[in-house]
């Protein structure tokens, strides 16, 4: 059995606030992303989430955090990019991670929750015949890179000066830290066709197993296959990304809740909240198939047992804390102390590594 050998240590969390209220839930947010920094943790994500207790806006919020902190890298997981327009998206993003000084992370998926809801509002009109997945990621990127518009003639003229017209702020460094949050085998393939920066987390879809493990070595066996042109599947990436310095990340997500900090009354809940979900890992889930992980809860030594254990761990260097939604923040503070002392570096992880 292989030994996992974590260096780089991350949590997502979900922004949660009250209806009524919203800005003490945003900050407390906020001072969990100081408090992960003081940590040592590598890097601190927000999700993105419409409709929803949540952050509907991660560029907006990344900006707020990286006033707030010096050194762990911003990230969210993931803006669904069939709500969002690629350039005032990439100008958002562009801004955000200069006034952070370079830390951001950007993790992108397809897909629209509550479409039925808010396509119509987002697109004023009819959306159904728009490319809202790859094609439009890939518009994001693009501007990104920092592609003039127009010809090689077109100029625009503002007070102070005359330029070639493109993204501002352009930021080159960004595009290499673009992430996908890939949990299929078609997503896997066109993610690394592009050389993007790979997010896998306790969520993939069943193709030819029922099995979650199996499921997600395949997409991550898949993924390094694609990259370095021996991909096992006939159909080549529409695009190919030019080749990269440094290979693209994996980053791993798990929800990892542990006891060791915890007063008894604490532990009951924890306890509850991993019951009221296990239900959904025992089977495929829905007319995609979705497979689901097990929550990891429990002791610090029971934790580690089964992280040690799980092959994916053993597979990759990037762990990410999928911290559980609707906690409070002394619970989230109470999880990342524990992770950080007593679970992280038995996995092989060293802060600043």
């Amino acid at each position: 059995m292989s030994t996992p050998a974590i260096d780089s240590l991350a949590f997502l969390t979900p922004g949660n606030f009250a209806d009524d209220d919203p800005y003490p839930g945003l900050e407390e947010t906020l001072r969990l992303f100081e408090y992960g920094e003081r940590l040592g943790f590598d890097s601190a994500w927000i999700r993105q989430r419409h409709l929803e207790h949540g952050v509907g806006s991660a560029a907006v919020f990344l900006a707020a955090a990286g006033q707030r902190t010096e050194r762990v890298e911003l990230g969210t997981a993931v803006i669904p990019i069939g709500y969002e327009n690629p350039f005032r998206l990439a100008e958002d993003l562009a801004l955000a991670d200069v006034l952070s000084r370079g830390r951001l992370q950007v993790g992108v998926s397809t897909g629209m929750p509550h479409a039925e809801l808010l396509g119509d509002l987002v697109h004023d009109g009819d959306w159904r015949g728009f490319d809202l997945s790859y094609g439009r990621i890939a518009r994001v990127i693009d501007h990104l890179r920092g592609d003039y518009l127009g010809g090689p003639d077109t100029v625009i003229r503002s007070p102070g000066n005359t330029r070639r017209p493109r993204l501002q702020p352009h930021d080159p460094g960004l595009v290499k830290r673009f992430w996908y949050g890939g949990g299929s085998l078609r997503s896997i393939r066109w993610a690394a066709g592009q050389g993007l920066n790979l997010l896998t987390g306790n969520i993939v879809t069943g193709e030819g197993t029922d099995d979650f493990t199996t499921a997600q070595l395949a997409l991550l066996d898949e993924y390094r296959h694609v990259l370095t042109g021996r991909s096992r599947d006939r159909v080549a990436p529409a695009r190919v990304a030019p080749p990269r310095v440094t290979p693209p990340r994996v980053a791993l997500g798990r929800v990892i809740v542990p006891f060791d900090g915890a007063d008894a009354g604490t532990r009951a809940r924890y306890r509850a909240y991993a019951a009221s979900r296990h239900a959904r890992t025992l089977a495929p889930q829905g007319p995609k198939r979705t497979l689901f992980a097990p929550d990891v809860v429990g002791t610090a030594e029971q934790i580690l047992e089964r992280l040690t254990a799980d092959p994916v761990v053993t597979a990759v260097s990037e762990l990410r804390l999928e911290l559980p939604y609707e906690f409070h923040r002394d619970d989230y503070e109470q999880i990342l102390h524990d992770v950080r002392h007593l679970i992280a570096p038995e996995l092989g992880w060293k802060p600043g590594a």
